[in-house]
């Protein structure tokens, strides 16, 4: 069902079974997929929405970058099937950098988030109330931010991770932890979010014993990484860990 009073551009392609609500705003360059909900005055322009969606009222999804940079391009914000986008939360295009932000499938943003340019989020994610992800931040699968979290631009937060309430991540935070502060430290594995996730039991000892490698060895950080794939080459999940530092470009966060 479309509210009579939902204003929809004629270039919106709206799939079959979506309900819009008083006042919503569809603008140019949209697809939203079947069984998506649009709440009362929600606003969306430049953007995919996928199937099976909760766009509750008030959220906006495709506004223009907050980029001083951002001369008008065509870029675009895309939302996986399956994901909730609660009150007042907002999603905004991508720049020129990479064209688009992306937040993936089964996500819940909830009220007031903010999810900036370039972004890209994984599948099963949980922002939680007035999270500021800052532009070309990179998150994966199944992490878990607690409320007011804020993330620095171009930080990366690895799978599986979450932060405490109020945490400021200034520097990436390998897959598989927990994290918090002001800048946020480590504080250990994400013990729950393996267990919840019937990870085996000989692999949460691996992943422990790669924390004490890297934290607690005294060794230098690339020595400590030579020393993990030595010895714990055989586990996929210490290899997320170690492929992630790799690829880090701001440091990674650690214990106090």
């Amino acid at each position: 069902m479309i509210h009579s009073t939902a204003i929809i551009d004629k270039s919106a392609v709206i799939g079959q079974n979506v309900e819009i609500g008083p006042y919503a705003v569809i603008g140019e360059d949209v697809t939203i997929g079947d069984g998506t909900f649009i709440g009362a005055h929600a606003t969306i322009e430049c953007a995919r929405i996928g199937q099976n969606c909760k766009i509750f009222s008030h959220a906006s999804i495709g506004a223009p970058p907050q980029d001083l940079k951002y001369a008008g391009e065509k870029t675009i914000a895309i939302i996986g099937d399956g994901t909730t986008v609660r009150e007042f939360a907002t999603i905004n295009r991508g720049t020129s950098a990479s064209g688009q932000t992306v937040v993936g499938k089964n996500c819940l943003i909830m009220t007031c988030a903010h999810v900036a340019h370039d972004c890209i989020l994984g599948d099963n994610c949980i922002i939680a109330n007035c999270c500021a992800i800052a532009g070309h931040v990179e998150v994966g699968d199944g992490v878990v931010m607690g409320g007011l979290t804020a993330v620095h631009q171009f930080v990366k937060i690895g799978k599986n991770v979450v932060t405490g309430g109020g945490s400021m991540v200034s520097m990436d935070i390998i897959p598989y932890m927990q994290a918090q502060g002001d800048r946020a430290n480590l504080f250990g594995l994400n013990l729950v979010g393996l267990k919840r996730k019937r990870v085996p039991i000989a692999e949460i000892e691996n992943i422990k014993h790669a924390y004490k490698i890297l934290f607690a060895s005294h060794l230098t950080l690339n020595d400590a990484v030579a020393k993990i794939e030595e010895e714990l080459s055989s586990s996929v999940y210490v290899k997320d860990i170690i492929d992630f530092i790799k690829k880090s470009q701001r440091g990674i966060c650690r214990p106090k």
